[in-house]
């Protein structure tokens, strides 16, 4: 404690780990600005690169000490859970398949993880990350970067709140272009690789996202799936279009699509909620507004940080309504969110957040092993294993 009464323990910022993200990757680096937007984390040692000198260039080029760039998550799992300085939490941005392991060995250490989505590239290899949680003191954080959107936090306040009274239907798509041909670079080349990426293509990189806010914004669980799923281009190994439709406890009905060869989508994420007493809308690409009906009445249109929004979300907004804000501050309020979490546990205390956790990752990969399952079957009903 300060002489003027400040808790210097719960001020400062989160010493970073960071497993991935070297030269030419591109989710490490959104991970990077996303932590440093509040001030909350201060990066100081990675594991950039399985390449050692490519690890090695990487961490130069960030700045990071020689002594604290390391050639393998392993030996700075095992270091810097020995230093008086050492990490207290670690962000993973590599491809799915390595989640897992990496994920266990800071959690067995007790540093939280940070980790981008999906959990892992199977449902075998999430089952067992949730039990290497269970079993540590370490926090585990999800960055499903859309729950941090402050529209998307209105539209799930709305939904609590009972304004559109019990959800009848619910319609998500996450629409992209990208794929549309048979392109090789560092991004397709893994995210097309079931080694790699897992058994779901689309649904595993993108859908997972739409399935992910549907439950967010809605409070619904899955309870059952009918999936077609496509691999359009010749000779792609997974799922580069699907067809979902979804049953919810409580009665709700959905469909979902989730396509990466839809020429004129670039990040085309959209949901639509509809219950007995009104609807609701929002769509990624136009983040800052979301249109709320109230049946009978006019549509209305909310705006961040202006007269309709939640007092209560105030915090998940830093530029006055006009000033557009979208993809890199909703990463940051994941960020800031897990960073208060991580003081609380210092002080040994715990506090409520939004930002996903290892049970999302889980549904997320019940929802792609259930979108393959399905669709294998000629696209017949099957339930979540949750």
């Amino acid at each position: 404690m300060a002489t003027d009464g400040t808790d210097n323990n719960h001020v400062r910022p989160v010493r970073l780990g960071m497993v991935g993200g070297g030269k030419d990757a591109f989710i490490g680096a959104v991970h990077r600005i996303a932590a440093r937007i509040d001030g909350h984390f201060d990066l100081v040692a990675g594991a950039l690169s399985s390449t050692p000198q490519k690890a090695l260039e990487s961490g130069r080029a960030l700045g990071l000490k020689e002594d604290r760039i390391y050639g393998s998550f392993a030996d700075m799992a095992k270091r810097e859970a020995r230093l008086k300085d050492g990490i207290e939490a670690v962000a993973i941005v590599t491809p799915n398949h390595m989640h897992y392991p990496v994920a266990k060995e800071f959690l067995k250490r007790g540093i939280h993880v940070i980790c981008d989505k999906p959990l892992t590239s199977t449902l075998s290899d999430a089952k067992k990350l949730v039990k290497a949680a269970e079993s540590s003191d370490a926090l585990f954080f999800l960055t499903h970067n859309y729950t941090g959107y402050p529209m998307v936090r209105q539209a799930r306040e709305l939904v609590a709140n009972g304004d559109l009274g019990k959800i009848r239907v619910v319609q998500v798509e996450y629409a992209q272009d990208w794929l549309s041909v048979d392109v090789h670079n560092k991004q397709a080349d893994w995210r097309t690789d079931p080694a790699r990426t897992g058994i779901g293509g689309s649904t595993g990189d993108i859908g997972t996202h739409a399935f992910n806010l549907a439950s967010f914004i809605t409070g619904l669980t899955a309870e059952s799936l009918a999936a077609d799923l496509q691999s359009f281009v010749p000779g792609r190994k997974v799922d580069d279009n699907a067809h979902v439709m979804l049953r919810f406890d409580g009665g709700a009905r959905g469909m979902l699509w989730c396509s990466q060869v839809a020429p004129g989508n670039e990040n085309n994420l959209k949901i639509r909620v509809y219950g007995e007493k009104g609807g609701l809308e929002w769509h990624q690409e136009d983040p800052n507004y979301l249109r709320f009906t109230p049946f009978g009445e006019p549509q209305r249109l909310i705006t961040r940080g202006g007269a309709g929004m939640s007092a209560a979300l105030a915090s998940t907004t830093r530029v006055p309504p006009g000033h557009p804000e979208g993809y890199l501050e909703g990463f940051a309020n994941l960020y800031t969110e897990a960073a208060d979490a991580i003081r609380a546990h210092r002080n040994g205390k715990s506090t409520t957040s939004l930002v996903p956790g290892i049970e999302d990752g889980l549904a997320g990969e019940q929802f792609i092993d259930a979108c393959v399952r399905s669709s294998a079957r000629n696209s017949a009903w099957v339930k979540l294993d949750h």
